[in-house]
């Protein structure tokens, strides 16, 4: 994956075998879906600014997205369904007319997966989410989360089931290694999982608008 690719950046983080729902109301998007040659288009996290109208500043690291189902609602919307791929490095930014484009390289991990580090994070994965469970009561999280048995996409996918801040998300995004990842990914789910313990001591269950 190397040369000129659609983008859309959002706020949010969309990690490799990551399935995301996504809904094109702006004319640039609407545009950049009808030109799109192989159903794939990128994707960044906006550091500032608006997702709506551009004038927003981008990360350098990204995902690469194919579409798997999309269908133009009433209202003129677009509604996507669409999966990562894989990771890629911003090399530069192109003109935003008549959508955002930037010239791009592969960012493939430096090494495998330590499946002694995968089982740690997946069973740090699991118990945090049981934990989000009892404290977000108005959260339903499924705990019982079908794997898949390819080592390299587990990873990814703990990522994605981790409860955490973008800033976090991004940062595992942004790693060479996903052994390294798988550590961060640990150390993050003690922290948040200390902070849901103090929490449920403090003031029991609560909801997110506390």
């Amino acid at each position: 994956m190397t040369g000129e690719l659609a983008m859309f950046p959002l706020g949010m983080v969309v990690y490799p075998h990551q399935v995301v729902g996504l809904c094109v109301f702006e004319d640039r998007y609407r545009r950049m879906l009808d030109e799109l040659t192989d159903e794939t288009f990128g994707t960044c996290l906006i550091e500032r600014g608006h997702e709506v109208g551009g004038g927003d500043q981008r990360t350098g690291v990204g995902t690469l997205l194919r579409i798997l189902d999309s269908r133009e609602v009433p209202t003129g919307q677009v509604l996507l369904m669409a999966e990562g791929v894989a990771r890629f490095r911003v090399d530069e930014w192109l003109a935003d007319s008549p959508y955002p484009r930037a010239r791009v390289s592969a960012l493939p991990d430096d090494d495998g997966v330590d499946v002694t580090l995968l089982s740690y994070a997946e069973s740090a994965v699991r118990s945090l989410r049981a934990l989000q469970s009892e404290i977000q009561t108005d959260v339903c999280l499924k705990r019982d989360c079908e794997m898949d048995d390819d080592a390299s996409v587990r990873a990814w996918q703990l990522c994605s089931l981790t409860p955490m801040s973008v800033l976090d998300q991004f940062k595992l995004l942004g790693l060479r290694s996903m052994n390294e990842r798988l550590r961060e990914l640990s150390e993050i789910c003690c922290e948040r999982y200390g902070d849901y313990q103090r929490l449920l001591a403090l003031d029991g269950p609560v909801t997110l608008n506390d």
